[in-house]
């Protein structure tokens, strides 16, 4: 009995523990960016305009941060800046690891693009492989069958953990499945490989017809 009672507790307080593990993760994750953004960076800097000026500006080192990232966003999107950045991924693809940790961080980036999720006008469900086998895929647009003035789907399959890689498929409107979940559901259960993601669908029933996609 004892023993039972122990194993109890011992599980209980395991579980919980856990989940508070796994509670403060993020919040870790932000306390160490922030640390190394006002220790590495921001006091660095401030003791070189200590050097120079003579007094300290607190948080003059993240302003220059966040400065230099905005002119680096300029010029990624300008086509100088296209063609440079073309240049180092070519370069990358010449040194194994710095290839690896390079298209890892492009994923991500690419993943995480307001311009890549505007693509996507909305999650659902299609059939993959068997009849109730299903995966997560994006409509991206829609085409007419000339013939018979059929509506076809384009629906983007991606790969996980990448939702930027995968296939496209063409299918008729009552072959899709609305889950009920929004653009940023649908990429978080992707990268993540299903661990992240909603809990429900709304429901496995095909759409009769796609509505309000501006398609």
């Amino acid at each position: 009995m004892v023993n039972q009672t122990t194993m109890k507790y011992f599980l209980h307080f395991k579980k919980y523990i856990l989940s508070g593990a796994l509670a403060a993760i993020p919040i870790i994750m932000v306390y160490f960016i922030l640390r190394f953004l006002y220790v590495s960076v921001d006091s660095t800097i401030l003791n070189l305009i200590d050097q120079f000026v003579g007094f300290r500006i607190p948080g003059t080192g993240v302003l220059i941060i966040l400065s230099i990232l905005y002119i680096l966003g300029l010029f990624a999107s300008n086509l100088v800046g296209r063609w440079f950045f073309n240049k180092i991924e070519w370069l990358t693809q010449k040194i194994p690891i710095v290839r690896t940790t390079y298209q890892v961080g492009k994923q991500i980036s690419s993943s995480l693009s307001t311009h890549e999720k505007q693509a996507f006008k909305k999650v659902v469900l299609v059939n993959y492989l068997t009849k109730d086998m299903y995966t997560i895929g994006f409509i991206t647009g829609s085409l007419t069958d000339k013939s018979s003035g059929k509506k076809l789907i384009k629906v983007f399959i991606p790969t996980p953990p990448n939702p930027m890689s995968g296939t496209m498929v063409l299918l008729p409107e009552n072959q899709i499945i609305d889950p009920g979940w929004t653009i940023d559901e649908g990429i978080r259960t992707i990268i993540s490989a299903g661990i992240i993601g909603p809990g429900q669908i709304k429901s496995l029933r095909t759409m009769d017809k796609v509505k309000e996609l501006h398609l």
